[in-house]
């Protein structure tokens, strides 16, 4: 890898433009590459995000490419695939969505790629672990955007709650990126107090059933968004954007990504939200929380599901 960083985004859609857009007004990278199946839109993306440079503080090198261009790429966003449909859970995508991969995954690593996958597509954990799989890349260079977006929903939601700045809240959603998703309130804190403590000594003002709606909200908000608006992208092309950040800067943040378990909570194998370090070599390293004997059942549970899912593809 040289110093210029450089990364190359799969899928023009609205999730990949929305990263897109938001890496140029971050100024994440000195090079993005667009890769869309349809080349035309590729190539209108770039003209139209070029012509914002004037107005940002950004020298970023914006154009449409192709697979070859992968080679000297710091990392691979892959946003490509079908949509998520109203009223359609993210592993009801699985099948359609791992056929897109069998056709993007190889022709990366037949240019000779050597960098950090981030994948973004849903359903996000399982996809990242075909991405894991058709690669043969170490685990440590596949992440997926994991919980990242439903954990800075829960810390927002937490912030009007508590009247606090979302900055100051440290809690974490983790699980599968769907249905199976659950929050720890346990190792959830205010600052450095823990939020169980906020209720025991304020419970004519905060209790258990609003965090819990709070979490059910976090769990449903995608679908709330699809209903009003047919798609979410502005919220996870951030999250994307703050993933490739911690990477290229080797910042060693802590974010809920998608990662392999190897033994840690007593999984192996399973690529799964939770948290941990991500800097220039990918995941560094997973943060294992001690978790109560009924959040372990639910880490367990949404493992279950997404293994079984994905043994259910059958790949070979």
């Amino acid at each position: 890898m040289t110093n210029s960083k450089k990364v190359v985004l799969v899928g023009a859609g609205m999730v990949g433009m929305s990263f897109a857009y938001s890496a140029l007004n971050q100024n994440i990278c000195d090079e993005l590459v667009i890769i869309d199946i349809d080349k035309e839109r590729a190539k209108g993306e770039a003209m139209d995000l070029n012509h914002g440079l004037a107005f940002s503080h950004s020298n970023m090198r914006i154009y449409a490419g192709d697979y070859p261009d992968c080679e000297d790429a710091d990392i691979v966003v892959i946003a490509a695939g079908v949509n998520q449909k109203e009223g359609e859970s993210r592993l009801r995508l699985l099948t359609r969505n791992a056929e897109v991969f069998r056709s993007i995954v190889e022709p990366v690593t037949k240019s000779g790629f050597k960098g950090i996958f981030l994948v973004a597509t849903n359903p996000v954990d399982i996809m990242t672990r075909i991405t894991h799989h058709l690669s043969g890349f170490p685990a440590s260079r596949v992440i997926g955007t994991g919980t990242t977006l439903d954990t800075a929903r829960l810390r927002y939601l937490l912030g009007e709650y508590f009247h606090i700045d979302p900055k100051n809240v440290h809690a974490y959603v983790m699980g599968e990126h769907g249905d199976s998703e659950f929050t720890p309130w346990s190792q959830a804190l205010l600052a450095t107090k823990p939020v169980l403590n906020v209720l025991s000594t304020n419970a004519e003002r905060f209790n258990m059933e609003d965090l819990e709606r709070i979490s059910d909200e976090v769990r449903c908000a995608a679908e709330k968004i699809i209903r009003a608006k047919r798609a979410t992208y502005y919220g996870i092309g951030m999250a994307m954007s703050r993933i490739v950040r911690a990477i290229l800067s080797d910042a060693q943040s802590v974010l809920t990504v998608c990662s392999r378990l190897s033994g840690e909570y007593g999984r192996y194998g399973t690529f799964v939200g939770t948290p941990s370090i991500v800097g220039r070599n990918g995941v560094e390293r997973t943060v294992e929380l001690s978790l109560t004997e009924e959040e372990m059942e639910s880490l367990h549970k949404s493992c279950d599901i997404l293994d079984e899912n994905f043994k259910s593809l059958n790949l070979v």
